[in-house]
């Protein structure tokens, strides 16, 4: 496990750096672990790393890894796109979904969480370039969803994710980041009167989590600067 505390120490380094260098207080980050590409002992030992929240993309491989995960030390996370069939295998073991992009995903989080007489913390993921191949609601749509979810009460909105496109220079990445930052910002403090908790703004990965710290990222999804 050597070398995942040493790539472990690399990223909190970075991002204390980045939070640094944004003018930030680097305790305001959180890193999450995206552990698709990580076995069971090694998100196990993240805890003693200081790193309690993880990240599954695929509800499969969610279900295979969760008999054997320390959750008593974990807080773990839904981060990729979920069908509404699968949302029932998740609704009482994770304590967020990050791709809600639509109110029937989030009708079906409501129903199978309040089987479990839960109150479930959702971001709305936000399609910030448009790409087909991802999920997520397009940039104008996100105010209607967001006052959509006002209806569920099992749901709890807690902020906003973004996945920007691969860019072959890290500074093209400011610009999506940037926008969507300023969009979830005002929806935020503009709109959602009723809301008075700070907004999570999931924002930056592996490649690029230092441009999402620089335009106001609270979270950032890490995995293969972790576990490859």
């Amino acid at each position: 496990m050597e070398k995942l505390k040493q790539q472990v120490a690399a990223v909190q380094e970075g991002i204390r750096e980045a939070a640094l260098k944004a003018g930030r207080d680097p305790s305001e980050i959180t890193l999450l672990a995206a552990t698709k590409y990580a076995d069971v002992a090694q998100i196990n030992a993240l805890p003693a790393l200081g790193v309690h929240d993880i990240g599954e993309n695929r509800v499969q491989a969610l279900l295979e890894k969760w008999d054997a995960l320390d959750k008593e030390n974990l807080r773990v996370h839904f981060i990729g796109s979920l069908q509404k069939n699968k949302v029932k295998y998740i609704a009482d073991k994770v304590c967020m979904i990050h791709s809600l992009d639509s109110v029937e995903l989030a009708r079906e989080i409501d129903k199978q969480c309040a089987k479990h007489d839960k109150v479930m913390d959702v971001l709305v993921e936000i399609n910030c370039a448009g790409e087909e191949s991802k999920g997520g609601v397009a940039p104008g749509q996100v105010l209607e969803l967001c006052q959509a979810l006002s209806q569920f009460a099992h749901l709890r909105l807690r902020g906003f994710m973004t996945m920007a496109p691969k860019c072959p220079e890290k500074e093209q990445y400011y610009k999506y980041f940037g926008e969507t930052f300023d969009l979830c910002l005002d929806i935020w403090t503009k709109k959602l009167h009723n809301i008075d908790m700070p907004m999570i703004m999931s924002m930056g990965m592996s490649n690029s989590y230092d441009v999402g710290i620089a335009c106001g990222s609270t979270l950032v999804r890490v995995g293969s600067s972790l576990f490859c």
